[in-house]
């Protein structure tokens, strides 16, 4: 089980320790025995306790102050709308206590009273904190505390303290770091369980009323009982509990073998791996032939963002930019060819595969974000305008790649020749004069690497190459865009490679990926629009039944999809929902994945190549492994812990657990880098972001405060008040109860369905998300 499982799951091994406890009584302890009416202290009159008049009277005229047009907060209501309960909340001032000053839970407000109470009547304190507008403090209220049986048990056998952590922001970080150190992650509504003097034994956040309830997780009901027994008959064996919960949270650390669901080292024993492998003079990992390994960045990426190891740093942007340097770089149309084959990133083979670029272009967008660097940026922009310039198919897919080998004068194809200058040809093109800085920009010389022809790339800085040529940097900076631009039109008058035009699902799924990334971080709203028309595309041309096809050419569809064409085209459409807010994008999202669970799973967990109803000769094979393109197990993988976030349904995340379980070999020993990006989302507790505005176009600002912040593992939900925002509310169940505060846009930053205090205000906002990015992987 991983971290993100809501917190009533992860705390069973605790349960079984009161269980245990509790056996040792031999029969019913006094706990249960005593029950109803041993309540010592002045209670009101709420289930399981005997109304003192006194008070009664006293809660009465602070309900009555309110005036007629008061309207009580709870579902207890008497035939002529007056409220059936009333506590002690009802004196407070605190929005977030008078709340819950109808349940029928015998609440008091923070103070000595209610624990000198709980030393005198040997009871343990039930401690619940959160704040006004705090959504799954919501649900727990209306789940729990409305619910009569659980006031009436908490009534008799706890002292029950509710907390406004913006009332009381110094008791919250005190019992918050409770959470966070017990539970392994904090967040509101918190729950806690102390002695009479106010020391935690036991600690959560939300939590169903009942066990099975909320995907399986254990019911506060449960939780209650136990504990009240232990605390009544066991009071020494309190302060073993938590030793004995971190020795046996230890002791789950998971094995070599599948079935155990890896935690934080297998990432960090893929990036030292890579480490080992690193080549520090050239960037890249090994010799000769030299990849990209898009994967492999992206993982680095998200190691640095936990670690802030300058290392891991340091291997990805040395990396990056020695390839965007490099000849494999087409440093005149943009993108990048299949591979160096060279291990300094000179010579490429020639050939530019869709599916190469649209995952590059992805490294560079998250690496700009991670690092600011604006060339990162220029890179991915560069790679994706080439894609749609040189692959985009009227018909609104993509087609597969471009050939390495293109007609020379004499008609035969030579590899390169197309991309390939000799000095004579770009002084033909710039003029001698001009020619000068482009021939030095570019390393152009006689004796260039492919017959004699070179490979434009870049091998000194802008700076360095101004001084070598003594002319200013703006001004070179100037003279060589130009150049660009001459020698690249110049260069589409050649005889070009051919296309394989073939639409392949999968690619063009990895390809919505990219365009829709790069529309939320380069805040280019054309890049949505061409993603839009290419989803448009796969969903009306190549599905069939409800089933992708794998390709697509000339109007016809061809085989049957597999599972990277279903897996990567759900990926793309759930990166299209949060790039455009659309929910018919979420919709098909689930639908893909439903189709792929339907058809290609394996009951041990991860999914087959291939189709339950498709031809088989000799098995079915279930992809184990990253290469050029990540192995469909570890996008799958991802996007069921993406539609687990989004959709609020716990199936989709125990899929992702099975999966990642399954393949725990692999991923301990490194041979699937995307899929411990998986693993890596999976652990942190993805953040949860929500943005809604009182009218289109007022979350402007909110966008463009996340778009260069690094926050990979996340669901990003932005909507509009009215009809936007109740159809996304129908799939995303994190809408449910946001609202935009003031006529203002307004963000809920959350995680494990707990969130910081919301914000209308985009700076605030940006430090909020910023931080939780952040956050360190918990072991499962």
């Amino acid at each position: 089980m991983t971290a993100r499982i809501p917190a009533g799951r992860r705390w069973l091994p605790l349960l079984a320790l009161l269980a245990a406890a509790a056996c040792q009584r031999g029969g019913p302890g006094r706990a249960e025995a005593r029950g109803t009416g041993e309540s010592r202290g002045t209670d009101p009159a709420l289930p399981g306790l005997t109304g003192d008049p006194t008070l009664g009277a006293k809660l009465a005229g602070a309900l009555a102050a309110k005036g007629p047009a008061y309207r009580p907060r709870t579902r207890h209501l008497l035939p002529d709308g007056a409220p059936r309960y009333t506590n002690r909340l009802i004196l407070e001032s605190s929005p977030y206590l008078l709340q819950h000053a109808h349940n029928p839970v015998s609440w008091y407000a923070w103070g000595d009273e209610p624990f000198e109470r709980a030393r005198r009547e040997g009871k343990p304190v039930f401690l619940s904190i959160g704040y006004a507008t705090c959504h799954w403090c919501h649900v727990m209220e209306e789940e729990s505390f409305e619910d009569e049986e659980i006031a009436r048990y908490l009534n008799e056998h706890f002292v029950a303290i509710k907390v406004d952590r913006e009332e009381r922001p110094g008791v919250d970080a005190v019992y918050l770091r409770a959470v966070v150190m017990m539970a392994g992650s904090g967040g509101w509504p918190a729950t806690l369980l102390l002695t009479p003097d106010r020391l935690p034994f036991f600690a959560g956040t939300y939590f169903p009323a009942r066990d099975g309830e909320r995907q399986g997780m254990t019911g506060l009901l449960s939780i209650l009982r136990e504990a009240s027994a232990v605390q009544a008959e066991h009071p020494e064996r309190l302060a073993e509990v938590t030793k004995e919960l971190a020795q046996r949270l230890a002791a789950r650390a998971p094995g070599p073998g599948a079935g155990a669901l890896p935690g934080p080292e297998a990432i960090a024993q893929a990036v030292a791996s890579l480490g080992r492998a690193y080549d520090a003079a050239n960037g890249g990992f090994g010799g000769a032939p030299k990849f990209p390994m898009p994967a492999a960045l992206a993982l680095l990426a998200r190691s640095h963002q936990r670690t802030r190891d300058a290392r891991t740093l340091e291997m990805l942007e040395h990396t990056l930019a020695a390839m965007a340097a490099g000849g494999i770089h087409d440093q005149l149309g943009g993108g990048f060819h299949r591979y160096a084959t060279d291990d300094r990133w000179l010579v490429p083979h020639f050939e530019k595969m869709l599916y190469d670029n649209a995952q590059l272009a992805v490294v560079y967008l998250e690496a700009f974000q991670l690092t600011g660097r604006e060339d990162f940026a220029r890179v991915a922009r560069d790679t994706l305008d080439a894609l749609d310039r040189e692959l985009s198919d009227p018909a609104g897919g993509f087609a597969s790649a471009t050939d390495a080998d293109s007609p020379g004068p004499d008609g035969r194809r030579e590899e390169g020749r197309f991309f390939t200058w000799t000095p004579r040809e770009v002084e033909a093109v710039l003029g001698r004069d001009r020619a000068r800085a482009a021939i030095a920009w570019f390393g152009v010389s006689s004796t260039g690497p492919v017959g004699g022809r070179s490979v434009l790339h870049t091998p000194a800085s802008l700076e360095a190459t101004a001084r070598t040529l003594k002319v200013g940097a703006t001004e070179l900076r100037g003279a060589l865009a130009r150049a660009r631009q001459d020698l690249y039109q110049a260069r589409a008058k050649r005889p070009p490679p051919a296309r394989d035009d073939a639409v392949v699902a999968a690619w063009n799924g990895l390809a919505v990926s990219a365009l829709s990334r790069a529309s939320q971080v380069l805040s280019d709203a054309g890049y949505a629009a061409r993603a839009v028309r290419a989803a448009e595309f796969l969903l009306r041309d190549m599905s069939a039944g409800g089933r992708l096809r794998r390709s697509w050419r000339g109007g016809a569809a061809g085989t049957p999809g597999t599972l990277d064409d279903h897996a990567f085209v759900a990926q793309g459409l759930l990166d299209l929902y949060e790039a455009t807010h659309d929910p018919r994008w979420l919709e098909a999202a689930t639908a893909v994945a439903e189709q792929l669970e339907r058809h290609f799973a394996d009951p041990a967990g991860g999914y087959f190549l291939t189709a339950d109803d498709d031809e088989a000769p000799l098995g079915r094979e279930k992809p184990a492994e990253d290469g050029a393109e990540p192995a469909g197990n570890s996008v799958a993988a991802l996007d069921l812990l993406r539609l687990a976030e989004l959709r609020g349904d716990d199936r989709w995340r125990r899929r992702a657990e099975r999966l990642l379980a399954a393949f725990a070999p692999q991923l301990q020993d490194g041979s699937l880098p995307a899929m411990l990006s998986a693993l890596d989302f999976a652990l942190g507790q993805p953040l949860e972001i929500v943005v809604v505005a009182p009218a289109p176009g007022g979350a402007a600002a909110f966008e463009e405060a996340q778009r260069r912040i690094f926050a990979p593992n996340r669901s990003w939900v932005v909507a509009t008040e009215g009809e936007d925002l109740a159809a996304q509310a129908r799939l995303v169940p994190l809408l449910e109860g946001k609202r935009a505060q003031g006529g203002k846009a307004t963000a809920y930053v959350c995680r494990a369905r707990v969130c910081d205090l919301p914000t209308t205000d985009p700076r605030l906002f940006a430090a909020q998300l910023a931080r939780a990015a952040s956050r360190r992987l918990e072991r499962p």
